[in-house]
Parts: structure tokens; sequence; C-alpha cells
């Protein structure tokens, strides 16, 4: 799979999971299938998507530049230390998406945080 390829990918799961993101914020979706069951009250899961929308964008924003980047041939070097972060933000997300509580965060979550921690390092890898 070549780097552009991964990135188009991480564009798409990014994208629908901000969605998702915004359904929960807006209560379309019920928060207790998010954050391994562990969110309390309504105003504590406005705070922690909010949280979350503004990374996701940030991510959004760094594998966009990095796509800009290749494109032109360019290479830097913050911004591959930013995706290697996110390679292992994704890892250690897998790692906890194992303990969610809920069956669908559990296999959804799993498969979307592996996915984009190989994606990650398919982008980042020289």
């Amino acid at each position: 799979m070549t780097k552009k390829t991964a990135l188009i990918i991480m564009f798409f799961i990014l994208g629908i999971v901000l969605i998702f993101q915004l359904l929960i914020f807006t209560e379309q979706i019920a928060y207790d299938n998010i954050w391994a069951g562990k969110l309390n009250s309504v105003e504590e899961m406005k705070s922690f998507v909010t949280i979350s929308m503004v990374f996701i964008a940030f991510i959004l924003v760094i594998l966009f530049v990095k796509y800009k980047n290749l494109k032109a041939g360019k290479s830097n070097k913050i911004i591959e230390i930013f995706i290697w972060f996110f390679v292992l933000f994704f890892t250690l997300n897998t790692i906890g998406n194992l303990f969610a509580q809920n069956i669908i965060e559990l296999i959804l979550g799993t498969f979307l945080t592996l996915t984009s921690a190989i994606l990650c390092f398919i982008i980042v890898k020289k």
C-alpha cells in the first residue's frame, strides 16, 4: 500500500469518526457507547467529545500537510514526529478499546484504532 492510499483511507476513517463524535455530542447516539462506558453525565460527555473532535481535527490537519508534502516530494521532520505520536496514540487506544464494556466499541473501536495505527505507520515509515 502506498503512503498516498494510506492517507486517503485515514481521511475517510477520521471523517467518519468525526461525524460519529458529532452525533454523540448532539445526543443522537447515547454517550454510554464510548470511553468504555465510564462517562457519568452529559456535561462530562460534552467535554470529552469536544476534546476528541479537536484532536481529530488536529490529526486531519497534520495528515493533510503530510499529503501535500508527499505530493510535492518534500519532507518535514515535525510532521513525521507527530505522525509517529499518532501511531503510538492509536496503538494505546487499541489496547484501551479491548477493555470496552460495549461490544460495538470493543469490536468496531478496536478495529478502527488498530487500522489507524497501521495506516499511520505506513504513512510515516521510510
